[in-house]
């Protein structure tokens, strides 16, 4: 443990550098804390905090733009890669939604702040098209409040953060093991967490063949829409019949609905979590018949694309697809 914290103040800026890249690309790694020992060295001059503040917004400035890219690139599908390589609660792409719909590039200032906010706010950003240029000015604005807050609090607790650093050498070698077990459970728990989600939508779920099956035969349920007006505005394809339902207005909305009609939710955020959430809300509320589309709005109308290029093969007619 003592050789790491010798490397640290030597290396410092360095580890700077690379932990807040590697948080920012999506390792759930904190680089909170390398900021804090950071601010707190720097203090006796082992290097200077502002060397340490630019390598942060370096790193941070790197990977957010990449994930603007990939955002521009691929719409809010690269959102369901960013949640599983993070392990962010899904529901956070919708919280952060709401957000820019309401403030626009300039919630990008307190996004690092608000965890599981900051992990998707730079792809929606390129999802939701905010020009390059306002991005770089909000992102740098923002990763500058977030880093030198950090940075700040270990200046102006160096003594607390000494003597932290002290009392992990003193432990010696079982600090280090300690940490890493820390961190697994972290991961753990969040994967955990991940899997409940994943195993409810099993085991509730419609799949698209079925749906299609359900509206071909005339017994098709009550379809709702519940993705957030900004999803609409990006893609406003929309399932046949479906009703266009924000999840926060479902109880009012479906008040005068029998308990025993059956409820098909979709969406297109990430493993159909605004679909899922509308589905457990409408199974507690007595609903018998709830249940989130599987794959949600792509698998719709992915099926209904390759159930037309079957009908195109056998016939040589193109069919009338549903809409």
């Amino acid at each position: 443990m003592q050789h790491l914290l010798d490397l640290f103040e030597q290396h410092g800026p360095l580890f700077v550098f690379f932990n807040v890249l590697i948080e920012q690309l999506g390792a759930p790694i904190p680089a909170i804390p390398t900021l804090l020992v950071a601010g707190a060295l720097s203090v006796d001059g082992s290097f200077s905090w502002q060397t340490v503040l630019f390598l942060a917004l370096l790193a941070s400035g790197i990977a957010n733009f990449t994930w603007y890219l990939a955002g521009r690139r691929f719409g809010l599908r690269i959102l369901g890669l960013m949640c599983r390589i993070t392990l962010s609660p899904d529901a956070c792409v919708r919280r952060t939604e709401k957000t820019f719909l309401r403030w626009g590039g300039a919630s990008l200032l307190v996004a690092r702040f608000i965890p599981g906010l900051s992990s998707v706010a730079s792809p929606l950003a390129g999802a939701m098209r905010l020009p390059a240029g306002r991005f770089i000015l909000f992102d740098t604005l923002g990763t500058a409040l977030w880093a030198g807050a950090a940075i700040s609090a270990g200046i102006i607790f160096e003594r607390q953060v000494d003597a932290l650093i002290l009392a992990l050498g003193e432990i010696g070698a079982f600090a280090l093991p300690v940490l890493l077990s820390l961190l697994v459970l972290y991961i753990a728990f969040r994967w955990l967490e991940r899997q409940r989600l994943l195993r409810f939508v099993r085991i509730h779920r419609i799949d698209s063949i079925e749906l299609a099956d359900r509206i071909a035969a005339g017994t098709s349920p009550l379809i709702i829409d519940v993705r957030a007006s900004t999803s609409v505005a990006a893609d406003p394809r929309i399932l046949p019949g479906a009703r266009l339902i924000e999840l926060d207005d479902l109880p009012q909305a479906l008040a005068d609905i029998p308990r025993e009609q059956e409820v098909v939710f979709y969406c297109s955020c990430p493993n159909d979590i605004s679909a899922v959430r509308a589905t457990r809300a409408m199974l507690k509320h007595g609903y018998r018949a709830a249940r989130p589309l599987a794959g949600g709005l792509e698998a719709w109308f992915a099926h209904m694309a390759e159930a037309e290029m079957q009908t195109t093969a056998l016939t040589g007619t193109p069919s009338a697809a549903v809409e």
